[in-house]
């Protein structure tokens, strides 16, 4: 007899569990999976002051009182 083309990763050992079980299983499963793989990424390194382009851009005019003087920030 020839292995199957999808091994499945889970495997009953004693017992029936219900479809619902099994499903809760997969999913707790699944969710420490993820968390692990999160906690093991470094967080993306935010770019200095001198390198971050947005500080070149200065945030729209609005007019009224006062407006002529951010018109030079």
């Amino acid at each position: 007899m020839s292995a199957p083309k999808n091994p499945s990763h889970l495997a009953v050992v004693r017992g029936e569990p219900t479809a619902e079980e099994i499903a809760v299983l997969t999913a707790v499963l699944s969710a420490r999976a993820a968390a692990r793989r999160a906690a093991e990424e470094p967080e993306p390194e935010r770019p200095s002051g001198w390198r971050d382009r947005s500080r070149g851009l200065r945030a729209p005019l609005r007019p009224g009182p006062g407006a002529w003087r951010m018109s030079t920030r």
